[in-house]
């Protein structure tokens, strides 16, 4: 029997991506299970067949790296050590943090950034007797770091910038991207406060500080509108409700939080890292003639049985990553054995709600949506509890602590009491992540949480003999004949919904952008912000295809930076 991808777009991708040469797509799955269970045949049999059958599906780095001789990285994502301001001096400088960056990124780890401890453009270093070129200047050499990384052989970096709103530098930060030439190799999101918004809503002036002195006060409308401008435009900077990414902190008893992972779904502490896959919701449909998960017949159930079984061998085996896992550095291996963050999410949610018959961004279809991540944010905490109960809980665990945080607060009292009795394996474990390649992968399913962008889409394929065009057909489409709710015909609202439902059941982030249509009234783009931080979001992002940016990525092919962006569909791909 014939497993994992099908088509030829989708062999061809795997088997480049996560394979050695000549390993076959089964052989992969016999690795990584072999090297993710503690020698019981039974663990590796029943993790195989849920790889095997792309129920699950592993980050790309996972693929590539356990079990394989090459020495990668497992982990996607990290974010660098606090960089101090000061340009060489000390192990937390500018420069150690550059070499830090570097070394994370040959071994195929993207990073990201907090550079807001830096000084800003025009401030006094007075051992020097000089001005500081403020942090923008200093991103630039980050940046040709990763395109070196990239021009040498290795993974295409990616890098995620932060500033926080309230930094003196932030209008030159929000225009830093409006090119076709300058921190290619980042995205690159704001910091934004609850202060900073309330002073929007109010029509309030706010302050421009940086350790405590201020620099400027200015009209906090007026900036948002900049902001509010440039994502229109160029889709960056990206939007991070920075306090609400803290507050809402699994972890906001030990660690405090300033940046986020390339793609933004997971917000990390200095020397994070974290895991990611997604279960496939695509192979759970079950059809009528046969029961077969796999195309024809009438679709009448989702297998609701099969895919709470799989979560927890999904979390067993998420875990052991952590501690076979190859690190760049020492410091990355402390907090990832500290806290032991994983990030599960799902993808294909687009592609099995309509075979369900829910329209996407419905009423019918946010129901299914919510109801698969409470299984799965349930059943996930409900297997590190028993993990813990036999491999001993994170280190940085404090129960009382950790069930007064928001997010625990809505388990139900049966999980909590577990947690407290058992004790938890895992500090964090829900995330949903951008899915680009991994979804291809499985025959072009719906990417994470996303619609549907085009029921037919042309892709260039990298060829031994030159580059080859092909059609990409919708995987709903093309295995059940349902006709998808394409991308630019779901409304900002539904879009919304769809994320807002994502953030109730998910304890770090979510990634998806909100497509919006190029005719949509100016006032209701901007509410879009408004709403998302009022409903609980983390983070917003947008794309519309009729702003300037579209030709800037169709004049600069990527050069080995930033999680790339799809100039047809505005989507970046981490995985």
């Amino acid at each position: 029997m014939n497993h994992g991808p099908t088509t030829p777009f989708a062999q061809h991708l795997h088997a480049e991506k996560y394979r050695a040469p000549g390993e076959s797509f089964d052989e992969a799955m016999n690795r990584i299970a072999a090297a993710l269970t503690d020698g019981s045949r039974e663990q590796f049999d029943e993790l195989r067949t849920i790889l095997r059958d792309q129920r699950f599906m592993p980050a790309g780095r996972i693929q590539a790296a356990v079990g394989a001789p090459k020495k990668v990285t497992p982990y996607n994502c990290f974010v660098s050590g606090t960089i101090a301001d000061s340009f060489v001096d000390g192990k937390g400088s500018i420069m150690a943090r550059a070499t830090e960056a570097a070394s994370t990124m040959r071994m195929g780890g993207g990073i990201g950034y907090d550079f807001s401890t830096l000084r800003p453009r025009g401030a006094k270093i007075r051992k020097l007797g000089s001005s500081s070129s403020g942090p923008i200047s200093f991103m630039a050499i980050y940046d040709s770091i990763c395109k070196c990384i990239a021009s040498s052989g290795h993974r295409r970096g990616a890098q995620m910038g932060v500033l926080r709103v309230d930094h003196p530098d932030i209008e030159e930060f929000i225009h830093a991207k409006q090119n076709s030439d300058k921190l290619t190799g980042f995205n690159i999101s704001i910091g934004i406060t609850d202060d900073f918004m309330r002073s929007v809503e109010n029509g309030d002036t706010f302050a421009l500080t940086w350790r405590g002195e201020v620099y400027s006060e200015i009209d906090a409308a007026a900036l948002w509108e900049k902001i509010m401008r440039s994502t229109w435009d160029y889709a960056e900077p990206g939007v991070l409700f920075i306090d609400a990414i803290n507050d809402k902190n699994n972890l906001r008893y030990c660690e405090t939080i300033a940046a986020t992972n390339p793609c933004g779904e997971q917000p990390l502490p200095p020397y994070g890292a974290c895991l990611l896959g997604s279960f496939n919701l695509t192979k759970y449909i079950l059809h009528l003639r046969d029961g077969s998960h796999d195309g024809g017949g009438t679709m009448v159930a989702f297998d609701w049985e099969q895919f709470k079984a799989d979560i927890k061998p999904v979390v067993r085996a998420m875990d052991r990553v952590i501690d076979i896992a190859t690190y760049p550095l020492f410091e990355q291996e402390q907090e990832a054995h500290n806290k032991r963050r994983m990030g599960l999410g799902i993808t294909g949610l687009a592609n099995a709600g309509e075979a369900l018959g829910y329209r996407y961004g419905s009423r019918e279809f946010l129901d299914f949506e919510e109801m698969v991540l409470m299984y799965l944010r349930d059943l996930a905490y409900y297997a590190s509890s028993d993990l813990a109960e036999e491999l001993g809980s994170f280190p940085a665990f404090d129960a009382d602590k950790f069930l007064d945080g928001p997010f625990a607060q809505d388990f139900p009292p049966i999980l909590r009491v577990a947690i407290k009795e058992n004790g938890l394996r895992n500090s964090h474990l829900i995330s949903i992540a951008p899915t680009g390649t991994i979804s291809l992968c499985a025959d072009n399913v719906s990417s994470g949480i996303e619609p549907v962008f085009s029921k037919r889409l042309t892709r260039t394929v990298q060829t031994e003999d030159g580059p080859l065009e092909v059609e990409l057909v919708d995987y709903g489409l093309a295995t059940w004949g349902v006709e998808p709710t394409e991308c630019l015909d779901v409304t900002a609202e539904e879009h919304l919904a769809v994320l807002l439902a994502a953030q109730r059941y998910t304890d770090s982030s979510v990634s998806k952008t909100c497509n919006v249509n190029p005719d949509m009234p100016w006032s209701e783009f901007k509410a879009l912000y408004m709403d998302a931080w009022k409903g609980g979001a983390k983070g917003c992002t947008t794309f519309n295809p009729g702003g300037k940016r579209m030709g800037i990525l169709k004049a600069a092919a990527p050069e080995g930076g930033s999680c790339e962006i799809d100039p047809t569909t505005g989507r970046s791909d981490c995985q």
